[in-house]
């Protein structure tokens, strides 16, 4: 201060304030503080705006208590506190959860200009919200209406997520509808907000009720807020209801986002509901929706996961008619399925078209087509075309070489699959849960129970945690040669790591304790399972169904 005093340059209050509020923000609030005690070697007189400068400062860098001092210190330098001051201090009180001292000086904003207005308000229901005391936040919406003030977006905003926070999602929406549908005036964005909070808690009988209350008062969603309602309702498996609610959306003039429409067909479609989907597809073409080459791809990918690859087809066909050439994702996403559906010769065809077009294959468009080949029991050609990859300068990476030991497994050549496995691990490629399943359920299965303990141990060495899968692929095997106890210590370190044993975990040891005559030992484990809410068939009726099925053949033999 010395300094800049002595070199003749004069620090205008413009500038000060600038500063310490800027060390406020960096947490310098010591010294904020310091620089503010040195003002009269600067020729600068204290102001009630220096003081909020300071006030506000020290809120940011969490110094209230300094904060408070400084506020008392005002009337000594006969400055008077405007909203701003008391503003920055109800904020930081508020901040801190000392709520009633906050209330303490709103009240007393009331007795003398200036007034508190809209934001001071906001930070208190906010602060009541933090305490977890709702009531006393809806208590200040009151106080805001007899004063007149009116509540803006940020307020209801800070109640309604505030009261979520505080209470379970069913009390919340229980004490909130009541208030906000009491409201004299309607207001928007708390009905945004509220759908808001109860789609992403999946309340969808709440949400459908709110939506036709509300609409009764004239809300109309807005396309984010109808989005988050839809996504809620369809992941609810309430089809019926969101179908009714999007056409009354669009009825009403609003316009769904492309995302909305591919939800709401998907869910159809997985429902079987092929001819709802289509219409709604349509309406999305004529509605000018698909419009983007990703767009396209989306769809496409839709029908290939619904197996309706005759409709993939066709609007990847159409794609350069509208102008939406398409891109590589756009042939692997078609080769892909139909790949997986084992029908090469369409996944070859599809394959050249890329080649016309240009494209270069890529690790996934070969990884499909050796999927397809293998499906299609032509091993040796899934070979090959595992070793063009090389050719076309393409790095096979975990998905390929996954799909090959499987395959190598399920026809039994644990010689060759162990081979592969081998000659990953040699590429640099880290083997994943799906390169370990394929070889241990492959062992498991001929009985070479010590070689897959070989490779259970080699998997968690690289640190790749196993599955249920993995561990049923043992309890299974271990069970098979009535080795019981080992298949129940097996479940143990399952779930010791982390693991949940399944229906057909405890299926398997069941059965072999029932047949190997542990009656009383399979009924206790059944209920045992029943408990956890595992639910399998009753032993003793599979297994006396089994008996009398024996027994009536026997019968039908003899005469």
């Amino acid at each position: 201060m010395k300094e800049i005093r002595d070199s003749g340059l004069r620090i205008s209050e413009d500038i000060l304030c600038i500063l310490i509020v800027s060390w406020g923000r960096l947490g310098l609030a010591k010294y904020a503080n310091e620089v503010f005690g040195q003002i009269p070697h600067l020729s600068i007189r204290p102001s009630t705006r220096i003081y909020n400068s300071v006030i506000y400062a020290l809120v940011k860098a969490n110094a209230l208590d300094l904060a408070y001092l400084k506020f008392q210190q005002m009337a000594s330098d006969n400055c008077s506190p405007d909203q701003f001051t008391y503003n920055a201090l109800i904020h930081g009180l508020c901040r801190s959860g000392i709520v009633e001292e906050a209330l303490r000086l709103v009240k007393k904003m009331q007795n003398f200009e200036p007034k508190a207005n809209v934001f001071t308000y906001t930070m208190l229901v906010d602060g009541f919200c933090n305490a977890k005391k709702v009531d006393e936040a809806l208590k200040v919406l009151e106080m805001m209406k007899n004063r007149n003030v009116v509540p803006n977006d940020a307020t209801f905003r800070s109640l309604i997520h505030g009261v979520f926070r505080c209470l379970k999602p069913t009390s919340a929406y229980e004490k909130l509808s009541g208030f906000l549908e009491n409201q004299s005036v309607f207001h928007v964005n708390a009905c945004s907000t509220m759908l808001y909070c109860l789609s992403k808690n999946n309340m969808v009988t709440e949400a459908i009720g709110f939506v036709e209350r509300m609409g009764k008062k004239g809300y109309v969603l807005d396309t984010a807020t109808f989005s988050l309602v839809m996504a809620c309702m369809v992941n609810g498996l309430r089809l019926t209801e969101a179908c009714n609610l999007f056409d009354d959306f669009v009825r009403k003039g609003g316009k769904p986002g492309f995302n909305t429409y591919l939800l709401l067909a998907e869910h159809l479609l997985k429902e079987g509901k092929v001819g709802e989907s289509r219409r709604y597809m349509k309406r999305m073409v004529s509605d000018n929706i698909l419009c983007s080459i990703e767009s396209y791809n989306m769809l496409i990918d839709l029908f290939i996961k619904a197996e309706m690859r005759e409709e993939a087809q066709k609007f990847f066909s159409e794609m350069p008619h509208m102008g939406f050439p398409p891109n590589l994702i756009s042939f692997n996403t078609l080769i892909s399925g139909h790949s997986r559906a084992g029908d090469i010769n369409m996944a070859k065809n599809v394959l050249k078209m890329l080649l016309k077009h240009g494209f270069k294959p890529d690790v996934f468009t070969f990884s499909s087509i050796i999927d397809g080949l293998c499906r299609a029991h032509q091993l040796d050609d899934a070979f090959d075309c595992f070793g063009e990859m090389v050719e076309w300068d393409v790095t096979p990476n975990a998905v390929t070489y996954n799909i090959l030991i499987r395959s190598l497994c399920a026809v039994g050549d644990s010689r060759r699959s162990m081979k592969l496995f081998l000659k990953m691990k040699a590429e640099g490629i880290t083997p994943d849960v799906f390169s370990f399943n394929a070889l241990i359920t492959s062992f498991c299965k001929m009985n070479r129970i010590d070689r897959a303990q070989n490779l259970f141990h080699s998997m968690m060495r690289f640190g790749v945690a196993p599955d249920t899968y993995t561990y049923n692929a043992f309890i299974k095997s271990l069970c098979n040669e009535k080795r019981i106890d080992e298949a129940k210590e097996a479940v143990m370190v399952m779930e010791t790591n982390g693991c949940n044993a399944n229906e057909y975990s405890y299926k398997c040891i069941m059965d072999a304790l029932y047949q190997t005559g542990c009656v009383e030992e399979a009924h206790e484990l059944f209920h045992h399972c029943e408990s956890k809410g595992v639910h399998l068939t009753d032993p003793s009726q599979r297994f006396d169904t089994q008996i009398t099925g024996t027994e009536e053949n026997s019968y039908i033999s003899i005469y």
